[in-house]
Parts: structure tokens; sequence; C-alpha cells
């Protein structure tokens, strides 16, 4: 496997190009600059709000220098509250192409457009002069969520997912699991596994954490879509949850943006801290990822029992269906058909080879079909988070 190697020494799987909108107003520009591209080079991605927010802030900066993100330009309105000139001071210390195009200066849309094509042109040569380097499978960084689950997803593609993980950290991977909303009832045996005791206890607190949150809100993160799929309780669909995460002992617990130190199996923890405010989202599988992303993730492990068909604007995501007939009726969105163990047709064990070769075949070029299919979903809203504890990497 081979990657693009950064200034920081880390190594990307892809070599896209973003541009970014720092408030919705400046959304249309933005995509219009990047729709005189290929959707795999030049990808768009934002923060809506104009009041500013430190999480978006910080979010930004760890999505703009990720090592599959190879250049940046910023669309500005210029009224909006972003701090757009923080955000291009640390790109360009990640010694990344950036450049900063406001349209309240550059004469309007059409204006804006033209100069924003015209760059992304000019620093294609700089991207593709980009050095490729080997990589091993001990520097990649792989989040997993589901989405659209169902009474299949905790048989099949969840604990194949698992199988996956459990490889991957064999070799030295990082590997992140979230949804502590879903893990509502396994906070005891997640702790059981944590590296120390004190990392336990931190595992413990988040989930709890996350079931005030929905206690708060007055319904869980347990969807009509689950009931219809089969899934009883929100304890039922932790358990299905919970499987993703394999075996492995837990090394830590991240907040979004936080990078791992090293290797291992990490809980990442994407429920707001503080008071419940209601102008703050309740939890979506498009801002998980880019939370996962946000952490490093080169690329997203996505089990789905209903079926989703969402993919990245950053990271590929490998979609792997729980369900057969799902897969039957969605098959040209899966990557991965997890319900042929309900059809007799494999093992878990065989799954999660399936899965984990998959990774590799990705990280070397291969497209997903969410990729192939130009799926770039991205959200990023207003959320605000407390540093994490040194118990919560314990061996940082």
């Amino acid at each position: 496997m081979n990657g693009y190697l950064r200034s920081d020494g880390r190594k990307g799987i892809r070599n896209v190009t973003l541009v970014v909108y720092l408030v919705e107003c400046a959304h249309h520009v933005a995509r219009q600059i990047a729709q005189k591209f290929t959707p795999q080079h030049v990808q768009v991605v934002g923060f809506p709000g104009c009041y500013p927010n430190e999480y978006a802030q910080s979010m930004m900066e760890k999505l703009c220098t990720h090592p599959n993100v190879g250049a940046i330009l910023i669309v500005s309105l210029g009224c909006e509250g972003f701090n757009k000139l923080r955000l291009k001071d640390v790109i360009a210390q990640s010694d990344r192409p950036v450049d900063v195009l406001t349209i309240q200066g550059e004469g309007g849309t059409r204006s804006t457009v033209q100069k924003g094509i015209d760059w992304v042109q000019k620093t294609k040569k700089r991207l593709d002069e980009t050095p490729i380097v080997a990589m091993d499978v001990s520097e990649l960084v792989v989040g997993t969520i589901c989405g659209g689950s169902d009474g299949t997803s905790g048989l099949t593609a969840n604990p194949a997912i698992g199988r996956a993980f459990d490889k991957l950290v064999e070799q030295d991977a990082t590997c992140i699991f979230e949804e502590t909303g879903e893990l509502i009832g396994c906070e005891t045996h997640m702790a059981q596994r944590a590296i120390t005791p004190e990392l336990g206890e931190e595992l413990t607190k988040s989930v709890e954490k996350a079931a005030r949150y929905y206690e708060t809100l007055g319904y869980p993160s347990f969807a009509p879509g689950n009931a219809d799929g089969g899934l009883s309780t929100i304890e039922e669909k932790s358990m299905g949850a919970y499987a993703k995460s394999g075996k492995s002992k837990i090394s830590g617990l991240l907040k979004p943006g936080d990078l791992a130190p090293a290797g291992g199996l990490y809980l990442l923890d994407v429920v707001p801290d503080g008071e419940v405010r209601f102008g703050f989202p309740n939890i979506v599988d498009n801002a998980e990822i880019v939370e996962l992303i946000a952490c490093g993730a080169h690329v997203i492990l996505f089990a789905t029992g209903r079926g989703s068909v969402v993919g990245s604007a950053i990271s590929p995501v490998i979609k792997v269906c729980a369900n057969p007939l799902t897969y039957s009726r969605l098959s040209e969105d899966m990557d991965v058909n997890a319900g042929r163990i309900l059809d007799g047709d494999g093992s878990l064990d065989e799954v999660g080879d399936e899965i984990f070769d998959l990774v590799g075949k990705v990280g070397r070029g291969q497209m997903t079909c969410s990729e192939e299919l130009g799926h770039t979903e991205f959200v990023l809203t207003y959320k605000s988070f407390e540093p994490i504890g040194p118990a919560c990497l314990p061996h940082a």
C-alpha cells in the first residue's frame, strides 16, 4: 500500500482538494467552483452557521489538515463569524496550498467562481507532485459507524466489522468506534476491556452522559425505521452496535478532532458536553462520519441493515450490508454483503476477512461504491466539548 506523504509525517490514501465555505451564504459559490472538476479530486465541505463556534473552528482545522487532503480553497462571504485567517494560518503551517476568496471583496458570484476555478487549476500541478511512499497497515486509521440498523445488524454486519477491527488492531492500526448514545447498557462490558481502571471509569461516564442527554431530549437514538426493522429497545440496538468494536482491549477515549497517539482501539465520544442545548442537533450519521474523519480516519466502515447510501467528502466509506434482502435491493450501493451469513453462504470470520482485505484494497486506490456514485455528504454544526483528561489516553 502506498500513501501521499504530508509534512507532519502522516500519509493519506486520497489526495483531494477541498473547497471550504464558511457560512451557508457562500455554499453555492463553493459548489459552483467544485463542479468544474471531477468529484474524486475536488470536494465541497463547510460550516453553515454565521455565529462562531470553537468546535466547528477546531473541526475544520483538523479536516483541512487531514492526510487525505492535499489543498484547500476557503470561500468566505465576508461578514460571517468564522475565523478564516486562523484557519488559513493553520493550513499554511501544514505546508498545503491554501487561499481565501471573499465574495464581498471579489466582485460577487461570477467573479469569485472564476477566480476559484483558476486557483484550483493552478494548484493541481503542485498536488500532482505530492510524494508517494510506502504505507503500512499500522499507519491506517479506520473508523466505524452503523446507520439504518435493523434486527440483522447485530447478527451479521456489526460483529463482522468487529472481526475486521480485531485483525487491524493486531497489526497496530488505529481503530475508532463511536455512538455512545447507542452503547447504553454496554458500559460495564466496555470498562472491563479498558487498559486501565481509570480509563474504564471514563468510558462509563461517556455513556452515562449520553443517557442523560437523550433523557433530556425526550427520546433515545432509536428511529422508527429501527423498530420497523425488528429492533425492540435501545438496549437491543446497543448490543448490536457494540459488536462493531470487536474484542480487543480499549486503549483510549477520544472526542471529535482528537488524534490517537498510537495504534489500538479507541472509543469516540460524540455527545456534547455540558447542559443539553436544543440549538445543537441530535446525533446524525453524516455528522458522526465527519467527526471520525476529524480524528484522522482514512476510511469508514458503515454497517447498515435497512440500507444507507451516504458517503463522505474526504475519506472513502465502505458499506457493509447486514440484511440479505436489503442487499438484493440496494446492491449498487453496498460494498460487502454480510447478509450472506444468514443465508448460510459465509461465516462471521469469512466476512470479517473480506472487510479487512477490502480496507487494504481501498487503501491502494480501489474506489468504494459511494465514491463511484459521487456521494460526498458532509454535516458540521454547532456543538461544545471539554478537553479530555489524562485518564482518557493513559499511554499517551
